[in-house]
C-alpha cells in the first residue's frame, strides 16, 4: 500500500535516528521491505511519491513492442502485433498489449513530432488559396440542387481573405477566380501557393512539379509567379487551409451554424461577400488590428494590376446583343439584365456553356448582383443545337413570360378622359374591357360610360365586381351589368353563378314520354 507523505516522512525520521531497517521499522509501525524500500528509492534520487511500479507479464517483451513500432513508424495494429507476441510465448491478454503498445507509440511520438517554425511574412511576398466544397443551391434557372465550390484565398502578411463562389473547379473557373481575388487584392503579390491539382501541375517529374501552361501565362499577365505545396502535406499552406475551415464553418449550412438554404447562386454570391466584409473588418488576434486596416498598407508593395482581365483560358469574347443573348455555335443563350452592350466571354464546360463578364468594366452595375468587381459567373446553360436557343425566364422578370408563341395579351392604355373614368374603376373594369373586346362586343363605349354612370349611383367597389364576373361569364349585353349588380344585392354568391357554354343545355329532357302508349296496370 502507498503511504501518504507524512508516513514517509516518519519512516525516514525513524531510519535516520535509529540507522537500522529493522528498529525503523518497529519505530514506524511498518514492515522492514516498506523501509528497506523508501530507501533504497531516496539513496538512488528517485522520487518517493511516485507511482508503485510492478513487474509485469508483458516487461519482456517491451523491446520487440519498440522494435515493431519503430519498423512501422508508429501505425502497426495492437491486435495484429499481439498475435505475434503469442507466438513468442507472451501468455496475457490483448487488453494489456494494447496498452503497452500504446505507450509504445506515445513514445515514438515524442521522438518523431512534427516541430514548426513561425512563419514571418513579408508585404505583398506571398498569397494562398485553395478550394473548399461549398452549399448545395438550385442550379441555373431553378434547376435541380447543384453542388458549389468556394474559392478561398488569403494575403499572408495582412490576412485579408477572398471567398469566391464557383460551379466547378476547371482551369477556365480557376483563372477567373485567380482575377476576382487579384482585384480584390487591389494589387499582385509576387508569389502564389496553391494545391498540386492539374489544373496547376500537369505532371512531376524527378519530384519537380511541372507547371501547367496555361497557369504560367497567367501568371506572366498579372506578374504572379505560382507554386506549389509538398504533395500530400496540406499544413504547408495552412493559411488557405483555415480560411477555408472558417468560410465552410460560416457559409455551408449545418446544425451548428443554424443556416438556411440557398435560393440561388446570387444569393451564396452575396453571402460571400458579407462573410468576407465580416472577417476582415474583425481585429486579427496575431496583429491586433484588422485585415483591411492591415491591406491599406500592403496595397502599397504591391504590383499593379492589369487593366484586362486575363482571357486565353476564359474562351471566346462575345457581345450582348439587345435582346440579352450571346451566340455561340449559331445558337443565342441569354444573359441576365443590365448587360447590354457589353463584353462577356462564352466557353463549353463539359455539356454547360458558362459566361463570364467583367464587372469592374460596366459602366453601371446590375442591382442585381452582389459582391465585388472583377471577373463573374452569370449565367450557365445546357449546350443546344442551332435553331434552339436557350432563354432563362428569369433574365426577363419584365417581360412576358409565354415561351410558346402564343398571343401576348393586351395591356390597356386610356387615350380619352372616358376610357381612363372606365378603367380607373379598377381590376374588373380591365378585364371586361379585353374580354369584351376578344368577344367581338358592340357599342363598348355607350357600356363603358354606362358602367361609369352605375358606379357613381351603386358604389365603384360594387361595379368593378360586378364587371369581373361579367368578363369571367361571357355577359357583355346591354342589360347584363346592372342583372348582375341586382342579383349580388339580394344575397347571391359569386360561386353560384352559371356559366352558359355549350356543355350544358336547357332543353327539356324526354324521360316524361318514356310510359307514352303503355297500359298501366290495373
Amino acid at each position: 500500500m502507498k503511504k501518504n507523505a507524512r508516513e514517509v516522512m516518519e519512516i525516514f525520521e525513524a531510519l535516520d535516528a535509529t540507522e537500522c531497517v529493522y528498529s525503523a521499522a518497529q519505530l514506524a509501525g511498518v514492515d522492514p521491505k516498506t523501509v528497506r524500500r523508501y530507501a533504497r528509492m531516496r539513496d538512488r534520487g528517485m522520487p518517493v511519491d511516485g507511482p508503485i511500479v510492478r513487474p509485469k507479464l508483458i516487461d519482456p517483451f517491451m523491446p520487440k513492442i519498440e522494435e515493431w513500432v519503430e519498423r512501422s513508424q508508429g501505425k502497426v495494429r495492437a491486435d495484429k502485433l499481439h498475435e505475434r507476441l503469442q507466438l513468442l510465448g507472451f501468455t496475457g491478454d490483448e487488453r494489456t498489449t494494447r496498452r503497452a503498445v500504446a505507450k509504445a507509440k506515445e513514445r515514438w511520438k515524442a521522438g518523431h513530432r512534427r516541430t514548426y517554425r513561425p512563419w514571418i511574412a513579408e508585404p505583398a511576398l506571398w498569397c494562398q488559396f485553395d478550394w473548399g466544397w461549398g452549399p448545395k443551391v438550385p442550379g441555373p434557372g431553378g434547376g435541380e440542387p447543384r453542388q458549389t465550390l468556394l474559392f478561398c484565398a488569403w494575403l499572408a502578411w495582412s490576412r485579408y481573405r477572398v471567398v469566391v463562389p464557383a460551379w466547378d473547379r476547371s482551369l477556365g473557373t480557376l483563372i477567373s477566380c485567380i482575377d476576382s481575388m487579384l482585384r480584390q487584392f487591389g494589387g499582385v503579390p509576387t508569389y502564389a501557393l496553391t494545391d498540386n491539382e492539374k489544373t496547376v501541375t500537369i505532371d512531376r517529374v524527378a519530384g519537380v512539379a511541372v507547371r501547367h501552361p496555361q497557369v504560367v501565362g497567367t501568371g506572366r499577365h498579372y506578374g504572379v509567379q505560382v507554386h506549389t505545396c509538398v504533395p500530400f502535406d496540406p499544413e504547408s499552406k495552412g493559411g488557405s487551409e483555415a480560411t477555408v475551415r472558417i468560410a465552410k464553418a460560416d457559409l455551408v449550412p449545418t446544425d451548428a451554424n443554424l443556416l438556411g438554404e440557398y435560393d440561388s447562386f446570387t444569393e451564396l454570391r452575396g453571402a460571400c461577400a458579407v462573410f468576407c466584409q465580416q472577417v476582415n473588418q474583425r481585429i486579427h488576434r496575431e496583429t491586433g488590428k484588422t485585415p483591411a486596416a492591415m491591406l491599406d498598407i500592403e496595397k502599397k508593395r504591391l504590383h499593379p494590376l492589369p487593366e484586362a482581365p486575363h482571357t486565353l483560358a476564359l474562351g471566346e469574347s462575345r457581345q450582348v446583343l439587345k435582346d440579352q443573348t450571346v451566340r455561340f455555335g449559331s445558337v443565342r443563350y441569354s444573359t441576365p439584365p443590365g448587360l447590354v452592350g457589353s463584353e462577356a466571354w462564352v466557353r463549353a464546360d463539359g455539356d454547360e456553356l458558362v459566361i463570364v463578364v467583367d464587372l469592374s468594366r460596366l459602366a453601371h452595375r446590375p442591382e442585381w448582383m452582389h459582391g465585388p468587381a472583377g471577373l463573374v459567373e452569370v449565367a450557365r446553360h445546357q449546350l443546344s443545337l442551332p435553331g434552339r436557343p436557350v432563354i432563362d425566364l428569369t433574365h426577363y422578370p419584365n417581360h412576358p413570360q409565354d415561351m410558346d408563341g402564343g398571343p401576348r395579351q393586351p395591356k390597356p392604355k386610356p387615350s380619352t378622359d372616358a376610357e381612363k373614368a372606365f378603367l380607373d374603376l379598377g381590376p374588373g373594369a380591365k378585364s371586361w374591357l379585353i374580354e369584351a373586346a376578344a368577344a367581338g362586343t358592340s357599342r363598348m363605349r355607350v357600356k363603358m360610360a354606362a358602367a361609369v354612370e352605375l358606379a357613381a349611383l351603386v358604389g365603384v367597389g360594387e361595379v368593378d365586381i360586378a364587371l369581373g364576373l361579367a368578363a369571367t361569364a361571357g355577359r357583355f349585353a346591354e342589360e347584363d351589368l346592372m342583372s348582375i349588380v341586382q342579383h349580388r344585392r339580394h344575397g347571391s354568391r359569386p360561386a353560384d353563378l352559371v356559366v352558359a357554354d355549350e356543355a350544358h343545355s336547357v332543353q327539356p329532357g324526354t324521360s316524361a314520354w318514356a310510359d307514352f302508349g303503355r297500359v298501366k296496370p290495373a
